[in-house]
């Protein structure tokens, strides 16, 4: 099931303790399509509905719709800074690669 590495944790859990929102969890959720294949987005989020699919990964809570959990099995949350900024990724190994899911060049 999907994973949190130790920074990404690290990060996640000072934002959580920052926004005073230590009750909420990491929901994982479609957020369009693109070239590359399905976009994932995130959030804090503290309605956890009865359907949802949770995953405890050192110490962090991360949901997700029982839709989009099987295509996450494999997947790896992380925080990354580059020159462009910092944020929370996912990495995700099962995901489509390629351009042929809009038929145009991504290139």
């Amino acid at each position: 099931m999907i994973e949190i590495t130790d920074v990404a944790a690290t990060e996640l859990k000072a934002l959580l303790e920052a926004e005073d929102k230590q009750d909420h969890a990491l929901r994982i959720f479609v957020a369009g399509m693109g070239c590359s294949g399905i976009q994932y987005g995130m959030a804090l989020d503290n309605e956890i509905k009865e359907e949802d699919v949770t995953v405890d990964s050192k110490d962090v809570k991360i949901v997700m719709g029982p839709d989009i959990s099987e295509q996450l099995e494999k997947a790896t949350i992380d925080y990354i800074e580059t020159d462009g900024g910092k944020g929370f990724i996912i990495d995700n190994p099962m995901a489509a690669s390629g351009c042929s899911s809009c038929g145009g060049s991504c290139h």
